[in-house]
This record gives C-alpha cells, sequence and structure tokens, in this order.
C-alpha cells in the first residue's frame, strides 16, 4: 500500500507560501503557491486539480517542488530547445536605433516599420530573425508601436503663420461684449 503525503505545511512554510500568493511577480509561482495552501487546508488534491484547473498529477507535482525547494522551484524552469538568437547586446542596439530618426542612419524614409527596423537589425548584427521572432522580441521587451504624429510645419509659410498668430493674440485682448446669462430666451430686434 503507497505511503500517504502529508501536505501540512509549517508555520514559516506557510507565512513563505501566502506571501507568495500574495506579493510574487511571477503568476506560475502564486498559482502553485494558492494549490499548496489548499492542499494544507485539507483539500484532496483531486479537488485542487479541479479547483485550479489542472490534472491531479500536476498537483503532486507542486508538492514535490515545493519540498525539494521551497518558493523558487515553483517558478517555471527553463524551457528545452535552441538557444536563442538574441542577447543583450542586441536589444540595447534596437533600443539605440529605435530612438533614432530613420534619415539619420542614411535611410530614405522617416518611419520605422517592423520590417524595415528588422532588416535595420539583420544588417547591423547579422542576426537574421524572422518578422514572428522579431515582433515576439519587441513585445518581451515592451516596445509598442505608436502612429507617427503628422505635422504640417514644414509645408506652412512662415510670415502667414506669424499674421496669423499675430492675430490671433489680437483677437484674444477685445474684450467680451457682456450678454445676459439669466435666460436663454430673447427678443428678436
Amino acid at each position: 500500500m503507497p505511503k500517504s503525503l502529508d501536505f501540512t505545511l509549517t508555520e514559516d512554510d506557510l507565512k513563505q507560501v501566502i506571501q507568495a500568493i500574495k506579493s510574487d511577480k511571477r503568476p506560475e509561482v502564486r498559482q502553485r503557491a494558492m494549490g499548496l495552501r489548499l492542499l494544507h487546508e485539507g483539500h484532496s488534491p483531486k479537488e485542487v486539480a479541479e479547483l485550479m484547473a489542472v490534472s491531479q498529477p500536476t498537483v503532486y507535482d507542486w508538492h514535490h517542488r515545493w519540498q525539494a525547494g521551497g518558493v523558487d522551484e515553483l517558478a517555471n524552469r527553463p524551457k528545452s530547445g535552441r538557444s536563442r538568437k538574441t542577447n543583450e547586446s542586441y536589444v540595447e542596439l534596437l533600443e539605440e536605433v529605435v530612438e533614432h530618426d530613420p534619415q539619420e542612419l542614411g535611410y530614405p524614409f522617416t518611419i520605422w516599420t517592423l520590417e524595415r527596423l528588422r532588416m535595420h537589425m539583420q544588417n547591423q548584427t547579422g542576426v537574421e530573425l524572422g518578422a514572428t521572432q522579431f515582433r515576439a522580441l519587441l513585445k518581451e521587451n515592451d516596445f509598442v508601436y505608436r502612429r507617427p504624429k503628422h505635422d504640417l510645419t514644414n509645408l506652412q509659410d512662415p510670415q502667414a503663420r506669424k499674421a496669423a498668430e499675430d492675430w490671433l493674440e489680437e483677437l484674444k485682448k477685445v474684450p467680451k461684449q457682456a450678454r445676459s446669462t439669466s435666460s436663454l430666451w430673447t427678443k428678436a430686434p
């Protein structure tokens, strides 16, 4: 007969679990800590699995991970697969490039599009990323696309603009005629 597991937490362990639920920045740690607290409160692994919308073996895995290393062991483990093509220096260069007008870098256009930026970074670093990978990298590093602000100042006549500004200032100086505000009704002249 298999040995039954004791899901009861010590007082210190319970404090750590509650702290993780309240303030850990990693959502997976908060979820798993909540599962551990439910186990501590007497819920069965099957009930916790149903409440948390996970499988029962997953709940057991959380418990074993907690026993092995505490809160930090509840975090996601590194994913297997090919290593990343980009690194911190790539992102730093990307931040610098985004701050510059493309014309300053010798391009005939004035707005960075995703494709233009991706191709520039490929030319500068030699790192070839697909459009989907590049978009994910931008999102991961909190880059957001904003619409360009269209400014027609370069198309305006400076003298006409100055004359319009002066006229507007003069209009602001003219006192307003007093009107009765006691009623919206008035008699037609």
